[in-house]
């Protein structure tokens, strides 16, 4: 067994049925993405549009060479990194949620996108709960207004929150930045329903990497971008 089916095997044994595990891809060639795949895992991040269309190119191209068309169809690709709103088309038609929204003008574009080409597009908003200024993302009151808002974004869904924790190694940091997450969709979770662009089904937590991935799911996280711990260091 290799060492990316190693890792995908034990993860899938540690996490909680009811957490989705992202085995961000993202730097690693194709053939990590396919040694994953063989070990069960079916979801992936990506964070470049060129990286994320190469490597489903040549998933295809792979399928296409063993006589199985269906082979690595059933992957779920989600979009984790900035998306500059002229690389829509090279990202929406092939993911199946975009989680790092993290600007209006980068959400009415999307909802623009899926307006023209008539798909609606599964989204976490991006929160900022990071100490660095470098990390992108929303304020919570930037967030609360998006959401209980009257303007209604048709061609997307916001399903949730996604957040990136300071990067230290001090636990009540990263407790605390977490926390403040899980704070902001508990205090909008009993307007659900109530308003357009806060559905039903709102809810869902994006948060944990290779690093503090433990610290989430034991603060509930939903799901979890898992990418050193299962790829290694980037490779290029």
């Amino acid at each position: 067994m290799s060492d990316v089916a190693d890792a995908i095997k034990k993860l899938h044994k540690e996490l909680p049925p009811e957490v989705t595990l992202v085995a961000v891809s993202k730097f690693h060639p194709v053939q990590a993405v396919m040694e994953a795949y063989q070990a069960g895992q079916r979801v992936f991040g990506e964070s470049r549009p060129q990286e994320l269309l190469s490597k489903i190119q040549a998933l295809g191209e792979s399928a296409a060479s063993t006589g199985n068309q269906e082979l690595y169809s059933d992957i779920r690709w989600h979009f984790i990194g900035h998306l500059q709103t002229n690389k829509l088309k090279m990202v929406l038609p092939y993911v199946s949620m975009v989680e790092s929204v993290d600007s209006l003008h980068l959400l009415q574009s999307i909802d623009r996108w899926g307006s023209e080409n008539g798909k609606v597009t599964d989204i976490l908003l991006e929160y900022h709960i990071a100490s660095e200024e470098t990390k992108q993302g929303f304020g919570a009151d930037q967030i609360r207004e998006i959401l209980l808002s009257d303007i209604q974004y048709s061609h997307v869904r916001i399903c949730g929150l996604m957040g990136m924790a300071t990067f230290t190694d001090n636990e009540s940091a990263i407790r605390s930045d977490f926390s403040r997450l899980v704070a902001l969709r508990d205090a909008l979770l009993p307007q659900s329903g109530n308003y357009p662009n806060l559905p039903d089904n709102f809810g869902l937590l994006s948060f944990g990497m290779t690093h503090d991935y433990r610290i989430a799911v034991s603060m509930g996280a939903d799901i979890v971008r898992i990418g050193t711990l299962i790829f290694g260091e980037r490779s290029y």
